[in-house]
């Protein structure tokens, strides 16, 4: 979620197994082609796909519409998306808190009392539970009418200030939460993750300083375990992974210690500040560099284990870039940087939610072009960016990483390796640092090792680049039109959904060993599929 400079000034260590010490201070890009020679036969260690499992919606309200309920079913088929969270459950316009409509005619409004109304929230938890989702009951913000003043956030008018009662907030939690138990039971909500609040570390987000966040936290962490004890509680949820010593230390005084840590990261966050736990280079600390997130990853890591903290840690928002208007977020570049980043700290969290699924979005205003530089993975009307294809790339990796060492390779020119029992897979990807958006594409020549039994027939190859697999780039070629007519939707959907390659297979054998060349069209990323015969 953007959130800073436009309202209120206010990962990640390359994995051993990818390459030496001496690739790991490299931020330039490879010169010409590079080699990835995988070692097959090592057994590897555990693959688990973090990329998976968690996504974000921008708001509560947008899961009231038809197109973004059809976005979170595509995510849950095509992404293995199965928990979502969405700021906003308590905002006014979904009527938590609301008058009751019999009184209209014979109480003045002024005399009317609130009452809790949930009808809106169960429509949409409903909605979740039809595709087979489950939320993230996430606390912020706070009904306007509980609210301590009415400091905002957003176009949307989020309350942002602590309530006035936190007796009257701890019962309002129970009471929604004892709500939801009757309708969805114990066995369905003990599948939910459980935050409280968001970002509270930014004075646009939260109104309170952090003795007042502590001291919400523990309040509600008390009011949930008061109806369910089993139901995971996580925190602090802060911009650029602040405040999580002083978290810890305050939880585990106040017997309020949380279940899971939740943290958020974007690569240019360090343009802003550098108060993030960062165990890296120096000179990865600027947002000049694109690997801000795997020191502040590494940091994160280093500072649980000196608490020794042995639960889940979710990374619920992270991408390259925070501003809500980004063009290169629509450019195979984003693609490149997604896998990179994910192949450098893929182990360092159970969780990694990219910010954001769609551009339905209005924060900063609300896109009026059909791609308009936004966050979302996918458009408006749903057609899938290089981002999106990115991770649905990463979804076919295998559940063992594969070490691989490798010629003329860097922090930015590399490969993520897997394997499975069905077979092979090597993520290669290309970033470039210095890459402007409408510049033009390099094909590089790229060499990988085979596996013994690998020929062209069991080979598959897919690429995202400027000229593969990328919409926006088809949609320019087409005049770049602000608004589809009437139908055209469905026409761009069907060209929309991931080729393989048309590169021919070509194998070379060299001292016994099969190599496959091909071109990498650069930045970008290229998928090798091998099936086991």
């Amino acid at each position: 979620m953007e959130r800073r400079k436009f309202i209120q000034t206010g990962s990640v260590a390359i994995a051993g197994t990818l390459m030496s010490n001496s690739l790991l201070a490299s931020g330039n890009k490879a010169q010409g082609g590079f080699e990835i020679a995988p070692d097959w036969k090592n057994p590897g260690t555990p693959l688990k796909h973090t990329w998976e499992g968690l996504g974000n919606i921008d708001q509560m309200r947008w899961m009231t519409r038809k197109d973004c309920l059809e976005h979170l079913e595509l995510a849950y088929n095509e992404l293995n998306m199965r928990h979502v969270r969405a700021v906003g459950i308590h905002h006014d316009d979904l009527f938590p808190i609301d008058i009751d409509p019999k009184d209209c005619m014979d109480v003045p409004e002024e005399d009317r009392i609130p009452r809790n109304n949930w009808q809106v929230i169960d429509y949409i938890f409903d909605s979740l539970a039809d595709i087979g989702m489950h939320p993230m009951y996430t606390t912020a913000f706070t009904p306007s009418v509980m609210a301590t003043t009415d400091q905002s956030v957003f176009r949307t008018k989020c309350n942002v200030s602590p309530p006035k009662s936190y007796k009257e907030w701890a019962e309002y939690i129970v009471a929604t939460l004892e709500h939801f138990k009757y309708r969805y039971g114990k066995q369905r909500m003990d599948q939910w993750y459980y935050e409280v609040w968001n970002e509270p570390n930014l004075t646009a987000f939260y109104g309170g300083d952090q003795a007042e966040f502590f001291k919400l936290w523990k309040t509600t962490y008390d009011a949930i375990k008061s109806v369910d004890k089993d139901w995971p509680i996580g925190g602090p949820s802060t911009a650029r992974a602040e405040w999580i010593d002083d978290f810890l230390k305050f939880s585990k005084k106040n017997d309020c210690k949380p279940e899971y840590i939740i943290a958020h990261c974007y690569n240019n966050d360090s343009e802003w500040a550098a108060l993030s736990p960062f165990d890296g280079l120096q000179e990865d600390r600027t947002n000049k560099s694109p690997n801000f997130m795997p020191g502040v990853a590494n940091g994160v890591e280093k500072l649980l284990e000196e608490h020794n903290f042995k639960g889940e840690v979710h990374w619920n928002e992270w991408g390259r870039s925070w501003f809500p208007f980004d063009e290169m977020r629509e450019t195979a570049n984003e693609a490149a940087f997604l896998v990179k980043s994910m192949a450098e700290v893929h182990d360092k969290a159970t969780y990694y939610a990219y910010w954001c699924l769609n551009d339905i979005y209005n924060q900063a205003g609300y896109g009026a072009e059909t791609f308009h530089g936004n966050y979302g993975l996918l458009n408006l009307q749903g057609l899938k960016k290089p981002s999106y294809f990115a991770f649905e790339l990463l979804g076919k990796m295998g559940d063992t990483v594969v070490p691989h060492s490798g010629n003329n390779i860097d922090r930015v020119n590399n490969a993520f390796v897997s394997k499975s029992k069905n077979g092979f897979q090597t993520c290669l990807y290309s970033f470039d640092n210095e890459y402007e958006v409408g510049g033009s594409s390099q094909m590089k020549p790229v060499k990988v090792l085979l596996p013994e039994g690998a020929s062209a027939s069991n080979i598959n190859i897919y690429e995202v680049s400027k000229s593969s697999n990328n919409i926006i780039e088809d949609w320019k070629k087409e005049g770049s039109p602000a608004y589809l007519k009437y139908g055209e939707k469905e026409e761009w959907r069907k060209k929309n959904k991931i080729v393989k390659s048309t590169q021919r297979i070509n194998i070379e054998t060299t001292n016994n060993q099969q190599w496959l060349n091909f071109g990498l069209e650069t930045p970008g990323i290229a998928f090798i599929d091998i099936k086991k015969k």
